[in-house]
């Protein structure tokens, strides 16, 4: 089978969907690996390591015209000509752009989004929402080291002590985990705050404090709890409580760090202008969540702002500051999920039984096929 990897044109994006590992270990299943000119460019990947891996170097349209397209972003609107009709794309495709779904299906693709793969223990090894997570909240910390104009670790010199950093981390999902291993890495004094309950072992375990805020209903814990992975949006009146110790934390702080977000929704405000404007001046805020609307109404996405004296950073992409070992780890993902729709006789094809295919399927034979 031939398969296509074109280069990503979308603003930032510096990713690719296969790296020479991945393009030997398709050629190995009997596949042709066709990668675009300059595809990898962007992750320290020349189109000679590609070739030496057996890849064919092409142009666009070499890259798009094969049977199967791996993707890092969706296809663009631009991009929409390029797509063969009967051919498959796998990437992640952002199941709930319905302009997007749209133009997979007007194309008569076959498009498999791999977000929308279930949070389960089979899935584990192409959850490219982890993957990627864990690239950006390491990257946040680096990014808010970087912008914060003292020291992370505490130290002792002959002019005297410096003290450790204070940082906050709201939402602890895979980013924020890897925010406070890197954070505490680095030296920092760390505190965390997640709607549930059971990360409280998760941050403790990586040198963090958890900001516990009790529940006083049933309503609010089975919120808590959350549903495949996922927060839930929770009740208001347990909000409020957590807002006030939340509150009281950030205004304390040197660095916060917002990762919390809500599928196909706008991201929750966990620190408001009030709270900005309650920290110290040379305060850090890096927003994770800047993309969807952002953790902070100050956050203003793909620009760094100051307010006050506060830094906030809303970069919208943090993975591709990282893409050399982003697209390693996408590239791994998406290797293992072809392993679900390409049989043994090396042909693509829907396994309806397999609920991580169904959950991943977004489009096929002119219809979007995710309700």
């Amino acid at each position: 089978m031939l398969i296509g990897v074109p280069a990503e044109t979308l603003p930032g994006e510096t990713r690719v969907a296969a790296t020479p590992e991945t393009v030997k270990k398709l050629q190995a299943q009997g596949h042709t690996v066709r990668v675009q000119s300059g595809a990898g460019t962007g992750a320290s990947i020349t189109d000679a390591a590609f070739a030496a891996a057996g890849a064919e170097v092409v142009d666009a349209a070499g890259a798009w015209g094969c049977e199967l397209v791996l993707k890092v972003r969706a296809p663009s609107e631009a991009e929409g000509p390029l797509l063969r009709a009967g051919s498959t794309v796998v990437g992640m495709l952002n199941p709930f752009d319905a302009a997007g779904l749209q133009r997979l299906a007007a194309a008569g693709v076959t498009a498999y989004a791999l977000e929308a793969a279930p949070r389960t223990s089979r899935a584990q090894s192409m959850d490219v929402l982890s993957s990627q997570a864990n690239v950006a909240g390491y990257k946040a910390v680096m990014i808010a080291a970087d912008r914060y104009q003292r020291f992370f670790p505490m130290l002792m010199t002959a002019a005297g002590t410096v003290k450790a950093a204070r940082v906050v981390i709201l939402g602890v999902g895979v980013a924020g985990l890897q925010a406070i291993a890197t954070a505490k890495r680095l030296g920092a004094v760390i505190e965390a705050s997640d709607v549930r309950p059971s990360v409280k072992e998760q941050v403790e375990s990586l040198g963090g404090k958890f900001i516990d805020v009790p529940y006083e209903t049933a309503e609010e814990k089975e919120a808590a709890e959350g549903v495949g992975g996922y927060a839930r949006p929770m009740p208001q009146s347990w909000l409020d409580r957590q807002k006030l110790e939340v509150a009281k934390r950030v205004a304390q702080a040197d660095v916060v760090i917002t990762t919390a977000l809500i599928p196909g929704r706008a991201a929750p405000v966990l620190v408001t202008q009030e709270m900005v404007e309650a920290m110290k001046p040379g305060s850090v805020i890096v927003d994770l969540a800047a993309a969807q609307g952002g953790n902070c109404p100050l956050t203003q996405a793909g620009r760094t702002v100051v307010h006050r004296g506060v830094t906030l950073v809303g970069e919208t992409n943090l993975p591709a500051l990282v893409a050399a070992d982003a697209s390693a780890l996408y590239a791994r993902n998406v290797l293992d999920f072809l392993k679900l729709i390409i049989g043994k006789d090396g042909a693509l094809h829907i396994d309806q039984a397999d609920d991580i295919v169904v959950a991943c399927l977004v489009a096929h034979e002119g219809k979007i096929t995710r309700t």
